[in-house]
């Protein structure tokens, strides 16, 4: 009974310093994030509120993608009230071990994380689409739009009058295949009518051998050397469908649906498929972690050296991930090893401080 109670006032005490550190980045994450849209919006005609509004929609993906390090300082700064209250001691003199409470900590993070990935991560994802879309809207530079539907890549782009709206079946590399192209002018009506088998997109002047030009005058006209002057290429495409922050556990599986139908790599999307599948056991891990590596400290150690150590770590295990995670979409590893290396290698740490933990 004593231990139960030990147990819920651990549990109480583990949450309140969670709320508390979230709570500090967020300060932290408005502070940094409202100067970037101030900058945006600085030549254009709106008032403060609309950065403010930006910035509280974009947050909850900022702290989704923290959550790691929020944990691993959390676990320290939990820990050294421990230490400072000396209840440590007490909790050894009820039973109450070092292992044990760890396990409970661990129990406690990966539950956090299971309501992360399921409830928060959706509200974040909701919250970012609807910050791009807005933000978008206010690009000098957003003349043009593609989406993937099951018909192929649909692109609508404007340029020196004229509005292509293009369609393909499939892109590979930066080649666009059974391409369709029906260009309108400012008023809508109709211009000209182009296809191709093979577009090359590499740069914003598109090149095909061989099109086929139907308008009012001509009828399957040849043309050997076809350019199109757009305002897209082949990076444009891939960094509008690289955004994945803004999409749900359920819209990435369909969205990997898409990119297969239409042979685009769904590396990046399988990576950040398994990325949240993984996260309750980072953020496990990370308790783990910070909690073995705060009862081998010395207890004489200062909060800014825990502090400082601690953001040591997380940029250490930080570049790690991210190394890994490129390996990944490289195709040098597997995307599965590229993000679960990383918490292996976490977990194997932990483990070799867990075995002489109880001695302390």
């Amino acid at each position: 009974m004593i231990l139960k109670v030990y147990q819920n006032y651990i549990s109480k005490q583990f949450m309140l310093t969670f709320v508390k550190t979230v709570l500090i980045f967020i300060t932290l994450a408005f502070i940094l994030n409202i100067f970037e849209e101030i900058n945006f919006f600085k030549d254009l005609d709106v008032t403060i509120g609309l950065p403010i509004f930006l910035t509280f929609l974009n947050i909850p993906s900022i702290i989704f993608e923290i959550f790691p390090f929020i944990f691993l300082i959390t676990t320290q700064f939990f820990f050294i009230k421990l230490i400072e209250q000396n209840e440590n001691t007490s909790f050894k003199n009820f039973g109450l071990s070092n292992s044990k409470i760890i396990k409970l900590l661990a129990l406690l993070s990966f539950l956090i994380g299971l309501f992360i990935v399921t409830i928060f991560y959706n509200l974040s994802s909701n919250l970012k689409y609807s910050y791009l879309n807005i933000k978008n809207s206010y690009a000098t530079d957003n003349k043009y739009l593609a989406v993937i539907t099951e018909n192929g890549i649909w692109i609508k782009d404007a340029k020196d009058g004229v509005t292509s709206i293009i369609n393909a079946k499939d892109l590979k590399g930066n080649i666009l295949n059974n391409v369709d192209i029906v260009q309108f002018d400012e008023e809508f009506n109709f211009i000209q009518n182009i296809s191709a088998e093979k577009v090359n997109i590499k740069n914003k002047i598109w090149k095909s051998k061989n099109a086929l030009l139907n308008n009012e005058k001509e009828s399957n006209q040849k043309i050997t050397d076809f350019k199109l002057s757009t305002n897209i290429d082949f990076q444009d495409i891939s960094s509008l469908f690289s955004n994945l922050t803004s999409l749900s556990i359920f819209e990435l599986n369909d969205l990997k649906s898409k990119y297969d139908d239409i042979n685009y790599s769904s590396i990046e999307v399988d990576s950040a498929i398994q990325k949240i599948i993984s996260f309750p056991f980072y953020l496990m891990l990370m308790t783990i972690l910070s909690s073995t590596i705060m009862m081998h400290i010395k207890q004489n150690r200062t909060k800014v050296f825990h502090l400082i150590f601690g953001i040591l770590i997380s940029v250490i295990i930080y570049y790690i991930s991210f190394f890994f995670e490129e390996l990944g979409k490289n195709e040098q590893v597997p995307i599965i090893i590229s993000i679960w290396i990383p918490l292996l290698m976490i977990g194997i740490v932990s483990t070799i401080n867990l075995v002489r933990i109880n001695e302390k």
